[in-house]
């Protein structure tokens, strides 16, 4: 009697990738550079796009196809063979089958999912209601969950955290929807007493978004209201920060067996072609940061501690990127976390870890895992 030779099952992870938010593109580019990355022999893949209008696509697994060409951005429809069919996830944590279905044909079974690698950025994605979905069906996935999430993708809420941590946060103002909608006045006048207060420039951004959109760096009142107003096209929600004088010092955080380890820091240095470090400059003009940051060893083991303390405080896993301003005092203010972070291979996330001795690939190997390990629920 011969015996079963069978190979087990490769495990299968399902790259989900656009979305709705205004970082429907950088989501794409992000997801082609993890495709590329994703070993084949180790792991089954299964690419999932999401459209701006929000429905789940079965795309190309083209990850040529996934990149910024001639300053134009990759779009997930132009990567689906159909501009009907869907793709549907069970929520019965029992069945985690994803099944494509397309009107008039028979829904075909697309086999199980052992863990979802959710390369979304911004609202729909990043912020804890693809992570509550996901929880909901029983499937593991890459990266913080549903509060933390939540809390690392709404600014106000995200430095309230880091305040009762005791983190150094700047100076800053919130603008709510009912605020300004009912009484823009009152808006324009609290702005105008906090610029009194701690001076002019301004930067006026979403309260709940990324990659640099949205955001404008205000010089005086004359520009206040249509900076209001482009910040309010991607939330309704805005945050207004003062100018922190210092240079821009990023540390990524990386989930290891022994719990989280900061990377070498990297600095953003200032961009001659742009106001600030801004979409342009980051996406279509590729300016390039320093890693690691030449800030000296204490400086370095600083802003490790940290970026490590930021992710503990907002409940983090899996990975982080914390941004830092380096005052001309000396000292760390925290200004934001990433919980999923720009992730292409010149990125500062997977640059910074590189420079630590851990390669791209083993980067994405490494966030499986863990994710794999790591079960739904509450934990």
């Amino acid at each position: 009697m011969s015996e079963n030779t069978q190979s087990p099952r490769k495990p299968r992870v399902a790259v989900v990738f656009g979305g709705r938010s205004s970082e429907h593109a950088i989501s794409v580019v992000t997801a082609g550079a993890v495709l590329s990355a994703i070993d084949r022999t180790k792991y089954d893949v299964l690419p999932i796009g999401i459209t701006t209008d929000g429905r789940w696509a079965l795309t190309a697994d083209a990850p040529e196809r996934m990149a910024i060409a001639d300053r134009s951005l990759p779009n997930v429809s132009d990567l689906t063979e159909s501009q009907e069919g869907g793709v549907v996830l069970s929520v019965d944590p029992a069945n985690r089958e994803v099944v494509y279905t397309e009107p008039g044909t028979v829904p075909k079974a697309l086999g199980e999912v052992d863990v979802v690698f959710p390369m979304l950025h911004g609202p729909y994605g990043e912020d804890g209601t693809l992570q509550g979905l996901l929880e909901l069906s029983g499937v593991p996935y890459v990266g913080a969950g549903v509060l933390a999430s939540a809390v690392g993708q709404d600014k106000e809420y995200m430095k309230r955290v880091f305040t009762s941590f005791g983190l150094p946060v700047g100076p800053y103002e919130v603008i709510r929807p009912r605020e300004w909608e009912q009484n823009p006045a009152a808006a324009r006048k609290k702005i105008v007493e906090f610029a009194a207060e701690h001076g002019w420039p301004l930067f006026v951004k979403p309260a709940r978004g990324g990659s640099s959109m949205g955001i404008t760096k205000v010089d005086d009142l004359s520009g206040l209201d249509e900076a209001i107003e482009e910040a309010r096209r991607h939330d309704p929600k805005i945050l207004v920060e003062s100018l922190l004088r210092g240079r821009e010092i990023e540390c990524g955080v990386l989930e290891f067996e022994d719990g989280p380890r900061a990377s070498v820091p990297a600095e953003i240095p200032p961009v001659t072609d742009h106001d600030f470090y801004d979409f342009e400059a980051k996406y279509i003009d590729s300016a390039s940061g320093i890693v690691p940051a030449p800030i000296g060893d204490e400086a370095t083991a600083e802003v490790q501690r940290l970026a490590v303390a930021a992710y503990e405080a907002v409940s983090c896993e899996g990975l982080v990127r914390a941004d830092f301003f380096l005052t001309e005092d000396g000292d760390f203010v925290i200004n934001e976390i990433n919980t999923m972070p720009g992730f292409t291979p010149i990125s500062m996330y997977p640059r910074m870890w590189q420079e630590s001795g851990v390669s791209y690939p083993e980067l994405v190997d490494r966030l499986i895992q863990a994710a794999l390990n790591r079960s739904t629920g509450l934990r």
